[in-house]
């Protein structure tokens, strides 16, 4: 099974150098029983490691079941140990707060074994079957040590490695274990056990003393016995389990490392949980506060543009708007009929008027448009409807009032629809209650009666032109389009001889909106980027603990990869460690972040919610922070020296 030639190990500390062993040659044949004995220092536990492939010798060549060990990387080496050789240590290496069920499975993380129940099988083996849930500090000395001998066992290896087993024991646990040992023997596992008891060496058939790093003693007690061989693992030595399989056991691992320190974990994940929070309800509140303004435009008129007259020249002399530029309904059926990409047109008059109603009277603004000013605008009324061009061209005393006039005039319990009002002292009939549209700036777009245009014209004011034309165009993206056929327009309309200019000019509220939209869009990515610094912070605070907990379970990464794990396993439990304290820390912000955005809903009065853009770039980040921040310590573990490892105090 085993034979090394010419083996020398020497360890560099700094400048010195310590010649552990010294041209060391040795033959272990299957079924053997081996007690390694020596003083403290001389060379035994490492001649164990290099046996157990935990450490490689400097010189010499080394054959291990007819491999050369020597040509083989350490993952090879990994599934070999995992597959080959069982591990019994004196200080146990269970894991804390692990069952003892749990501790004896822990190799088949790393095998290909599916057979989770004979862990079950081992404990009740050793007499621990009514222990299997508990954990290692609920058992004594002698049960935690049968229980490191049945996670050795797990995986049926063909050799099995104890250092110093009974060190740690009184004597009557002792005999419990050696008993157990000549019993794996008898059934065909390869015993090599380092001792320094001189009982316990007796109580093997071969005891080599190792003196000075040189192989002093090998003797052999009475014949070898034959022994019946294992059964076949039912997996092969060294296959690897499948990949989401494996993933699955690290996340459950990452889970209980986090628990051991819960406060610890919970102040490492602060950060996170700031930053996703902080994320989420600004996003929030930006997109809120871009949505608010949106609409607000959008209640001016969305995708639309209004025509003014503009002040012309005569001779270098500037004239007043108005002053020559006439603008007309006409014009503004022009408008709706030559440019395909309008949708609808408003010709419209403004003026002031007093509305009376029985013994209530407000003075309110007066607007005198057409039927199109209500597709516009979108100020279907809540009740009666709208007029229409031909009451507009029969200049019908009809009317449509505002939320505010109508409370004002009426209360909050008459229905308008229906009554007569006096405008300027002329009676009109109310046919509809515009719908609330808000504050505007300065201005309540509720405060206002709106009557046909042909009315407001000749019953009213006594005007003949229009002071402005709104138009809608159908799609948003075209409104540039459209303003351009509509200057080509100008050049027909009429225009005094000698006047400079085109007369009118045009006030585009697509390019306002989307100007107000850009302000805003950049101001919640400024308080998205601030938000994310906290999460960046959080993520230094991860890599931090993350080294913290690299350092305090050095040993434990020792012991897994004694087990069978390779530095790709140990990468990715660290890894997925540190992905878990972030996405734990992202959930709760999940929460901390709805709470904002209900608080911020409730004090701003604006329509907040949750994205679901704003949770996957939330949760993403975090993910992302976890595995940024937790590479470096995750590295850092799987590149340590197994033997160094669990060395370390």
């Amino acid at each position: 099974m085993i034979e090394i030639e010419h083996i020398d190990k020497i360890y560099r500390m700094g400048r010195m150098e310590v010649q552990a062993l010294r041209d060391v040659s040795l033959r272990i044949e299957p079924g053997e029983f081996v007690a390694i004995t020596g003083q403290s220092g001389s060379g035994k536990s490492t001649l164990l490691h290099i046996l157990g492939l935990l450490d490689r010798p400097t010189n010499g060549r080394f054959h291990f079941a007819g491999r050369d060990v020597s040509t083989l990387n350490d993952s090879q080496l990994a599934a070999l140990r995992s597959g080959e050789i069982g591990f019994v240590f004196q200080q146990f290496h269970l894991l804390r707060r692990t069952s003892a069920l749990d501790n004896v499975n822990l190799p088949l993380v790393y095998g290909g074994i599916r057979d989770r129940h004979r862990g079950l099988e081992l404990l009740k083996r050793v007499d621990l079957a009514e222990r299997a849930q508990h954990r290692p500090n609920e058992l004594s000395g002698g049960q935690q040590q049968r229980v490191a001998i049945a996670r050795a066992l797990i995986r049926q290896p063909r050799l099995l490695l104890a250092d110093e087993p009974t060190g740690n024991l009184d004597s009557a646990s002792g005999r419990e274990i050696m008993s157990l040992f000549h019993q794996l023997n008898a059934e065909g596992i390869t015993v090599i056990l380092v001792t320094h008891e001189p009982s316990v060496a007796e109580a093997a058939r071969r005891q080599i003393r190792v003196a000075d790093g040189c192989i002093a003693r090998d003797e052999t007690a009475g014949t070898s016995v034959t022994v019946p061989a294992l059964p076949q693992p039912t997996a092969k030595a060294g296959r690897r389990p499948g990949l989401f399989r494996r993933i699955g056991s690290y996340f459950t691992q990452a889970w209980r490392a986090l628990l051991l320190n819960k406060m610890r974990t919970l102040l490492s994940a602060l950060g996170i949980i700031i930053g996703v929070g902080a994320v989420i309800g600004m996003l929030s509140l930006g997109t809120g506060a871009q949505n608010s303004i949106t609409n607000q435009l959008s209640s001016m008129g969305a995708n639309r543009l209004s025509i003014r007259p503009d002040a012309q020249s005569i001779a270098g002399v500037r004239q007043a708007i108005g002053g020559i530029s006439r603008m007309t309904q006409e014009q503004a059926e022009e408008i709706l009929e030559k440019v395909p990409l309008v949708k609808a047109t408003a010709a419209n008059i403004s003026t002031r008027g007093q509305v009376v109603w029985g013994n209530s009277n407000v003075n309110t603004q007066l607007l005198g448009t057409t039927p199109g000013y209500e597709e516009i605008f979108d100020v279907t009324p809540i009740v009666g409807r709208f007029f229409t061009e031909n009451e507009n061209q029969r200049r019908e005393r009809v009317a449509l009032v505002g939320r505010t006039v109508a409370q004002n005039l009426f209360g909050g319990d008459i229905n308008p629809v229906g009554e007569v009002v006096k405008i300027n002292s002329v009676p009109f009939r109310v046919i509809g209650l515009l719908k609330p549209r808000g504050e505007q700036g300065y201005w309540d777009a509720d405060d206002i009666v709106i009557i046909p245009l042909q009315t407001a014209m000749y019953r009213m004011t006594g005007r003949r032109f229009v002071e402005s034309i709104d138009v809608a165009v159908a799609e948003s993206t075209m409104v540039d389009t459209a303003q351009e056929q509509i200057f080509r327009l100008f050049a027909h309309w009429p225009k005094i001889p000698g006047v400079v200019g085109a007369g009118y000019r045009i006030a585009n509220f697509a390019s306002m909106q989307e100007a107000f939209t850009s302000i805003f869009r950049s101001i919640s990515i400024l308080l998205a980027t601030v938000a994310a610094i906290s999460l960046v912070v959080g993520g230094i605070g991860v890599m931090n603990i993350m080294l913290v907990s690299v350092t305090e379970r050095t040993r434990e990464i020792g012991l897994r990869k004694a087990l069978g794990a390779n530095n790709s396993d140990i990468l990715a439990q660290f890894l997925i460690e540190a992905v878990t304290l972030c996405l734990g820390g992202g959930a709760i912000g999940l929460g901390l972040g709805a709470t904002l955005t209900f608080v911020g809903a409730l004090v701003t009065g604006w329509s907040l919610s949750v994205t679901t853009g704003s949770v996957i770039l939330a949760v993403g980040f975090s993910v992302a922070v976890g595995l940024i921040f937790g590479i470096w310590p995750a590295r850092k573990a799987s590149l340590l020296d197994p033997i160094e490892a669990l060395r370390h105090e």
